[in-house]
């Protein structure tokens, strides 16, 4: 990774010594910060959110967004305990660009700003150009694919209407109109349309989700649901965010179409929940070679071969990358509300995330 070498000598040899000058020794968490800012280079991106001329001069958003991604570093749990440590705390202050505690912006601005960036998408933007730039020119092994509970401080969305009632059950009489053919499943569609048309079609509302955790109890949650393709070295590649009543398979194939965008791989890996035909096909499709799980209740289902379930051992990255982003990331605590913030929320995670890997490739 010539690229990322040169940007982290430049960090070693050249930034830290001038900054350390300025601000005294760092930290360790000022030092992760300060090289997850210096590979983002989000400086083109704030060019949609600068002032137009037009009204009051907004508060500086370059310095905000630098803040929010101080929020995923630290793993503060609220907006309110970041502004509180950049009032107390010089370093990471000046690092994000303010000289004095006075000229941090109020909570309130924090606010208005953090809608922006989630309305504009712009930390998924700067993920995919992140991605892009390091990923993009490699050849991944292996994407693993998976899913995990996103809990919301929001009401679920009301649930539709139930569904006409059924016809009696039994064989049709002889006089009876022949019964209309079942229209076709959204995983059938799916890999005939667009990963646009795909994306509109996926439900994105608050939801109640149910799943069986690995000890075989039933847990629910009210929220979300993040899909992650993760490749070798603990690296998210893409995410997508859901109801959290949507079942993992409905989004495997539009987070296929998406990370086959950004990166190329040679094997998708994934758990039993993936274990559709359709999945397996388009996986085929794009010249990978998919390692599902059989699910358990498919008659046919065949084991791995010794060396495939060697392979798909490394489908425990994004087990790990998960955990990582709930535990030291910010992912554990969600304090928005509506599938556009939260996403938002979690992908500022995320950068922090993708930016610590890929220079922990290096160590």
């Amino acid at each position: 990774m010539p690229g990322l070498l040169s940007c982290w000598f430049t960090i070693q040899r050249s930034l830290f010594p001038a900054l350390e000058d300025e601000l005294g020794p760092l930290s360790d968490t000022e030092e992760r910060f300060v090289r997850v800012v210096a590979l983002l280079d989000i400086g083109p991106w704030m060019l949609p959110f600068r002032w137009k001329f037009t009204g009051r001069k907004p508060e500086d958003r370059h310095a905000i967004l630098k803040a929010f991604l101080a929020k995923a570093v630290w793993n503060f749990p609220t907006t309110r305990a970041l502004l509180d440590y950049l009032h107390s705390a010089p370093s990471l202050r000046r690092l994000c660009g303010w000289d004095r505690a006075a000229d941090i912006p109020s909570e309130a601005t924090f606010s208005r700003a953090f809608a922006a960036f989630a309305s504009g998408e712009l930390p998924q933007q700067v993920h995919a150009a992140l991605i892009h730039t390091h990923l993009g020119p490699k050849l991944i092994g292996h994407i693993s694919r998976d899913a995990t509970a996103i809990p919301a401080r929001e009401h679920p969305a009301p649930k539709p209407p139930p569904p006409a009632p059924k016809k009696k059950r039994g064989r049709p009489a002889k006089d009876d109109p022949p019964r209309p053919p079942k229209p076709p499943t959204r995983v059938m569609l799916q890999p005939t349309r667009s990963l646009a048309e795909n994306l509109a079609d996926l439900p994105t509302a608050c939801t109640v989700g149910c799943k069986r955790n690995s000890q075989g109890v039933q847990e629910s949650w009210t929220g979300y649901k993040l899909h992650l393709d993760c490749a070798d070295g603990d690296i998210p590649v893409s995410a997508l965010l859901t109801s959290a009543s949507l079942h993992d398979s409905q989004v495997a194939i539009p987070l296929a179409q998406l990370t086959a965008g950004r990166v190329h791989n040679l094997y998708d890996l994934a758990d039993s929940a993936y274990d559709v035909p359709q999945i397996l096909a388009f996986s085929h499709s794009l010249g990978h070679v998919p390692l599902i799980d059989p699910h358990p209740r498919r008659a046919d289902a065949l084991p791995f071969d010794p060396a495939s379930k060697i392979r798909f051992r490394e489908r425990s990255t994004v087990e790990r990358v998960n955990s990582n982003l709930k535990d030291n990331f910010g992912g554990l605590v969600v304090r928005v509300r509506g599938h556009a913030k939260v996403l938002a929320h979690l992908m500022f995670g995320l950068l922090a995330l993708t930016a610590t890997q890929l220079f922990n490739l290096l160590l």
